[in-house]
């Protein structure tokens, strides 16, 4: 990857993260607004809208910190952590859900990087459920988690499992398909994998392999 490559990947990468956060921030910056053109009888539901979008804007900003800062990469992190970022990240998607028990046995060690790559395997999930589903975490072997995501007409869009395997001409990606560009470039420089094991039309399995910690 040459430097006017990884400029344009970091561009789109800033470009995802605003989109995603644009919306609860706006509505926070709006409810404002509003809260101000209104006397004190009419705040409360106005209130309860900034309230609502802010704690969006924050989840969002937890599960995106965890995903791509270097926080995300500390071993200390346990799975019942990532359990909840995500929880809070999907709270206002009514569509999806998660449903594993985060305390259980994942049957591996967590070397650096594993809560980012679960997270972001998970994240990689949601995009498979256009219209919404359940996310599932269950250990496979020692080394191995499969995150399952079911729902109708679950799919990912054209080009997205190329990005994931770097398989697709950096020229090409868009802000669609750079989480899963960045999610194969972490797996890679944290030495996990992150493969599209089975695609069904109910669901998709995604297999994260851990590397053995010695």
């Amino acid at each position: 990857m040459n430097d006017q490559t990884s400029v344009r990947i970091l561009e789109l990468l800033a470009s995802k993260i605003c989109h995603d956060l644009i919306s609860p921030v706006g509505a926070v910056a709006n409810g404002v607004e509003i809260l101000e053109e209104l006397g004190p009888e009419d705040a409360e539901d106005v209130v309860s809208l900034i309230s609502f979008s802010a704690t969006q804007a924050n989840a969002k900003l937890k599960t995106l910190r965890m995903a791509y800062g270097l926080g995300g990469s500390d071993e200390s992190i346990k799975p019942a952590d990532v359990h909840t970022t995500f929880e809070d990240f999907i709270a206002g998607e009514k569509r999806l859900s998660q449903d594993w028990d985060a305390h259980a046995d994942l049957g591996v060690e967590r070397p650096t990087g594993f809560p980012k790559l679960l997270l972001c395997a998970m994240l990689l999930a949601t995009e498979a459920l256009p219209k919404g589903g359940v996310i599932s975490v269950d250990p496979e072997t020692e080394n191995t988690i499969v995150i399952k995501a079911t729902g109708e007409n679950a799919n990912f869009r054209e080009g997205f499992v190329h990005a994931l395997e770097h398989k697709t001409p950096d020229t090409d990606i868009d802000p669609k398909l750079v989480h899963a560009y960045i999610t194969g470039l972490l797996a890679k420089t944290y030495g996990f994998t992150v493969d599209v094991s089975e695609e069904q039309e109910s669901f998709i399995l995604l297999r994260l392999t851990i590397p053995n910690v010695s």
